[in-house]
């Protein structure tokens, strides 16, 4: 049977795969469940339905955190499952990873060790800034533009990058994501009701409220638990709280792009104003970011149609292409040597 090439975007909460043969792009959620004798009970989504609901015998796990991977062991097998898992998972395959950009070197070669070190057997294995990945997801001509910001959203992690002539000029990691949003929604609520509620439940409400809509009185019922009385109910939450809680990781993420646009050379800069800002990862989808990051810089923004599998369209781009193919590299070239 003839090789097969994967596209690969590992992220903290979903994991994303092109696959050639097939032409098709597929994510699944990037978790683990194991009993108390730490075996595999369930993979991917299936796993993911048990997050907060699963006995005390059975540990839900994200081998992911804040982009990198935690946990290496765990992380191998859950991706081996994933690609075995209804599909025809060919060994000897090439495949080609999108990986952070702000992380140490080391850290980088971690996602190539834990495809080149597999059961995949795999027969090559490149990589590629995310960033760059985002870029060629959103048809921008990486090579040859005077200058571009990507702002990847994603849901541990915010990843600011300014690209100019086919390379990285500046970026930086924020740790700060989805789940940093939860967790201010979760907090807010439990100081202002006296209400516990949990991660979906959070997840959901920042999902139906916009950032900066024009709905200023609206209300969701949200399941949890009263602190007081400790009995389960419902309470409506609304979206003046939600927009509050999350105020002040977004201006964290505000002043991270400002401080970036500082550092850039003034004609890199100006190219990012004429371009704009382009915006993708999962929580870019959230209703009104668009316009919040665009009235705070001053700097007109664009969302990518599908921002959450942006990163591996520009992987699949990549793959069938020629001349794009030399954006991947691999860390088995002469400048990695040391790291071997």
């Amino acid at each position: 049977m003839a090789r097969n090439i994967y596209g690969l975007d590992l992220g903290s909460y979903d994991i994303k795969v092109y696959d050639k043969k097939k032409d098709t792009i597929w994510k699944e959620k990037n978790v683990l469940a194991l009993t108390e004798k730490k075996e595999i009970f369930a993979v991917g989504d299936e796993a993911y339905e048990m997050y907060e609901k699963a006995p005390s015998s059975i540990e839900v796990v994200f081998p992911m955190k804040e982009g990198v991977i935690s946990r290496f062991t765990d992380m191998q097998f859950l991706l081996q499952s994933l690609l075995k898992k209804d599909r025809q998972f060919v060994r000897g395959s090439e495949y080609v990873i999108a990986v952070p950009t702000d992380v140490t070197e080391v850290e980088k070669k971690a996602f190539f060790d834990l495809v080149i070190h597999s059961n995949a057997k795999a027969k090559e294995v490149n990589i590629v800034e995310r960033a760059i990945a985002d870029a060629v997801g959103l048809n921008l001509d990486v090579e040859n533009t005077k200058g571009l910001m990507i702002a990847n959203f994603g849901g541990e992690t915010t990843e600011l990058s300014v690209l100019a002539g086919g390379g990285m000029v500046l970026n930086r990691l924020l740790k700060i994501g989805g789940r940093t949003f939860d967790e201010a929604v979760i907090n807010l609520i439990r100081h202002s009701h006296d209400f516990l509620v949990g991660r979906h439940t959070a997840e959901n409400l920042r999902k139906s409220f916009g950032v900066f809509t024009s709905e200023v009185d609206e209300v969701i019922p949200a399941a949890g638990r009263d602190l007081i009385t400790r009995v389960p109910m419902q309470k409506p939450i609304s979206i003046n709280l939600v927009r509050a809680a999350m105020k002040e990781p977004l201006l964290e993420c505000i002043r991270a792009i400002q401080s970036l646009l500082d550092r850039t050379p003034p004609e890199v800069r100006r190219a990012i104003v004429d371009n704009g800002i382009f915006l993708t990862g999962g929580i870019a989808h959230t209703a009104g970011l668009e316009t919040y990051i665009e009235e705070m810089t001053g700097i007109r923004c664009r969302t990518s149609l599908e921002p959450d599998i942006c990163s591996v369209t520009g992987l699949k781009k990549i793959i069938g292409s020629l001349e794009l193919r030399k954006l991947a590299y691999s860390m088995l070239e002469e400048n990695y040597r040391w790291m071997r």
